[in-house]
């Protein structure tokens, strides 16, 4: 009788678990895809909140932090257009870290042209108190048949 109710303790507690994980990942995966609205329509208001200030960006032509891709946005250096993203996969890590990994056709306007790439884009969140930071985004360039393994 005390292995089963350890045991149905157990699964209690994996299924709850599993239950946190599941939210933490939708939550994610929409504030991933308002992150990407808020770069086409230059909400560098909303960035700025959601960027933490540690935050590094990589990009093809060279990485910066926060105040420099804030004004890059900002100012339309690169105005990221369209982020269509074909796939998302998220990996949370306890109840407060999280890796979000986006294929995506990226169609930016860059030094007066517009230019379309495949990438596959790697973000690290943090919780702060009630609030996901974002601390990293590096962009990876791909073929278009890549995948990412979930």
């Amino acid at each position: 009788m005390r292995i089963l109710s350890i045991a149905m303790f157990l699964l209690a507690i994996s299924a709850q678990s599993f239950a946190q994980n599941a939210s933490i990942e939708k939550e994610i995966k929409e504030l991933s895809k308002a992150k990407w609205q808020w770069m086409a329509d230059k909400n560098v208001d909303k960035l700025e909140a959601l960027f933490d200030d540690r935050s590094k960006f990589v990009h093809m032509s060279g990485s910066w932090r926060k105040e420099r891709e804030l004004e890059i946005i900002e100012t339309g250096s690169i105005w990221y257009k369209d982020a269509d993203v074909h796939d998302v996969a998220v990996e949370v890590f306890g109840d407060d870290t999280a890796i979000v990994w986006n294929r995506i056709t990226l169609t930016a306007h860059v030094r007066g042209n517009d230019v379309t790439n495949e990438f596959t884009v790697t973000e690290f969140y943090k919780k702060e108190g009630e609030d996901w930071k974002l601390l990293d985004l590096t962009f990876s360039k791909v073929r278009d048949t890549h995948e990412i393994e979930h």
